[in-house]
């Protein structure tokens, strides 16, 4: 019996990662690609100014910069809104293959209120963005072993530093950036592609003779004419109020290698494969070791345990019955708050089903980062259409206990979590919006939210609903005692919350690691585009919830207690409290936040976070334990 198991093991663990390796760097590019002549104009468009310190995002013309005559919005979509993306026209205009040197793009005199602003943004490490070709503008810079060279999205909007011999901070704008372009060239034609947008900003201290002239005005500090180029920031441009700051850009055009198709490959390249394997292995052996007691259980005790009561002849060693088979009258007896577990039920149903069929999608690489938004506004939509799985599986678990009141039900599932979600997430938004962030969610997307659910979640759950309670009742295996038996007295290491908690344990175990990659992507804004290791750590996390209810729901019936509905539940459930106390690490650790109303949106969403995962994983616990104790009840004679 083992060999074949373990070819079993080994051929899907080969299937896993045969899917897992190309799908960590293949992707599809998600829009068609641009060819551009030389001389054809290139439109940078500038994004939000993010910050890892504060978490809010705000316009790029909340700042004082150089505006174009007319502020062009581009049009947005779901997920763009609610990562707070607001994609604007700038006046920077390129021609292409047409390098550029200290072009002068505005002089502006900035008031105090301004400046405040400025020095506030500087202070709290505000970056700008910026896009070109659909490519987000990169800083790049050397790594610490000095080889390699690593990006940073966005540039500082300033530095604060002190003159030499000073010990006052002062604040100091980048008012000079230094644009490249790379391009790959056609072979064929003279046509080009962007395939990088990079920029290096200066801090200048812009000097000019005589009167400012917007058409003839030629800056001393930096003129093409007399080969003067910025190339550091040795006078910087400090922010005081009264003051002029001239804002001036060069852009450079360098041909390159890579080809279109890899130009996202320098944004998603990962330094950390080693450890995301490291996780996979360390995650493996977690599953084999269930696996192993797991086995165990199911060939070894059960076997021995189906053998010997099928084999019992006479009342007297009937009687004498130990274990669980004790418990068959009581085992299928419906739980308290029944009503409570069948919504749950189908909602971690509807959660499972949106993460699968989004992963599938992005492992096949079509929500590639190139379409910003296109992951969230996924699994929003893919959530709303699963409404029709949660209304299904939460109606047939209600009508096998004997429930009659479908409808109520139908609303509970339909309205419980989504209720729940939607009342932080307004507090949260309110919070956002009292500090006039960009990051708030507008009244009308709002309103598309509340009619995605109202319109099409909610009538498909109570079409699932509907479908589920017409079908015949699942019945037991075993029928059900009409008086409860008595549970004897439990061992310490049986006691329900030593055995919840210890359950939730090993399920986070399995995926710490890949956790702390998809907090840094979201708290540290870098790109996540690994969904092949997901995928991969994705399945040991439910083998792992399966197994470890498993093994506890035995050692609990055993013990002969029947009450293993809620407990199943929770057992894998808890690993989500384990999720959001290394949340709470993540934030200590890792993260650089000191105003209160960062701490709160941070601490909101990932209560929202874990109220999500101990949905799923509690789900995936439950209906595990649920199939092991109809298959065994099933398996022996019951007199």
């Amino acid at each position: 019996m083992r060999a074949p198991a373990m070819l079993r093991w080994a051929a899907a663990l080969a299937v896993l990662l045969a899917v897992a390796a190309p799908a960590a760097g293949f992707y599809l590019p998600g829009v068609a690609p641009t060819d551009f002549a030389k001389g054809d104009q290139l439109q940078v468009k500038v994004n939000k100014l993010t910050s890892t310190k504060t978490q809010l995002p705000y316009t790029y013309y909340s700042l004082p910069f150089c505006k174009p005559a007319t502020i062009v919005d581009s049009a947005e979509n779901l997920g763009e809104v609610l990562r707070g993306d607001r994609i604007e026209n700038s006046p920077y205009v390129f021609q292409m293959r047409e390098p550029k040197m200290c072009q002068i793009v505005c002089r502006i005199t900035i008031n105090e209120k301004e400046a405040k602003e400025l020095k506030e943004k500087i202070e709290d490490d505000y970056r700008v963005n910026m896009i070109l070709d659909n490519l987000p503008l990169v800083v790049p810079f050397t790594r610490q072993d000095k080889i390699s060279i690593a990006y940073q999205g966005g540039y500082h909007v300033g530095v604060k530093g002190q003159y030499p011999g000073s010990k006052e901070d002062k604040y100091f704008i980048h008012n000079h950036l230094s644009f490249t372009v790379k391009y790959h060239k056609d072979e064929d034609s003279e046509l080009s592609r962007i395939v990088g947008f990079e920029v290096n900003p200066y801090s200048v201290k812009h000097q000019y003779d005589g009167k400012w002239n917007d058409a003839e005005t030629r800056l001393s500090t930096c003129d093409p004419h007399a080969s003067k180029f910025v190339k550091s920031s040795e006078f910087p441009q400090e922010v005081e109020t009264g003051k002029e700051i001239i804002f001036t850009y060069d852009v450079r055009f360098e041909d390159s290698e890579i080809k279109w198709a890899s130009r996202w490959d320098t944004y998603l390249l990962m330094t950390d494969d080693q450890i995301h394997w490291f996780s996979i292995v360390n995650s493996l052996m977690i599953v084999l070791f269930l696996s192993g007691m797991v086995a165990m259980i199911m060939l070894r005790t059960l076997y021995r345990d189906i053998s010997r009561y099928n084999q019992l002849e006479t009342q007297e060693e009937a009687q004498e019955e130990t274990g669980w088979k004790l418990v068959h009258g009581d085992v299928f007896r419906p739980p308290t708050k029944s009503d409570l577990l069948c919504v749950y039920v189908g909602t971690g149903v509807q959660f499972f089903g949106m993460l699968l069929v989004t992963m599938i999608f992005a492992v096949l690489g079509f929500l590639s980062p190139s379409n910003r938004g296109g992951l969230m506004t996924a699994m929003l939509l893919v959530w709303v259409l699963m409404g029709l799985l949660a209304g299904y599986s939460s109606s047939r678990l209600y009508k096998m206990f004997k429930g009659s009141e479908w409808k109520k039900i139908t609303l509970q599932t339909a309205f419980l979590f989504p209720g729940v979600a939607f009342v932080i997430f307004f507090i949260l938004n309110a919070l956002i919006w009292g500090e006039k962030s960009s990051g708030a969610v507008p009244f009308t997307t709002m309103f598309a939210l509340v009619l995605l659910w109202f319109g099409i979640s909610v009538p498909l759950v109570f079409v699932g609903s509907y479908l589920g309670f017409k079908k015949p009742a699942m019945e037991p295996p075993v029928k059900t005692n009409k008086i409860p038996r008595q549970i004897p007295e439990q061992a310490w290491y049986m006691n329900p919350i030593f055995t919840i908690l210890i359950g939730g344990i090993l399920p986070f175990g399995a995926v710490f690691i890949e956790l702390f990659f998809i907090l840094t992507s979201i708290w540290l804004h870098q790109f996540y585009y690994i969904f092949g290791f997901l995928f991969l750590v994705f399945v040991i996390l439910i083998i792992t919830c399966a197994e470890i209810t498993i093994v506890l729901c035995y050692f609990q019936l055993c013990s002969e207690d029947y009450m293993w509905w809620w407990r199943s539940y929770l057992t894998s459930g808890s690993s989500a409290l384990y999720l959001f106390l290394y949340a709470a690490f993540y934030f200590s650790t890792k993260l650089q936040i000191t105003k209160l109303v960062s701490g709160i949106l941070y601490f909101g969403y990932m209560l929202l976070a874990s109220y999500a995962f101990f949905v799923l994983t509690g789900t995936i616990g439950f209906c595990a334990c649920f199939w092991f104790t109809r298959l065994i009840y099933s398996s022996v004679k019951i007199d």
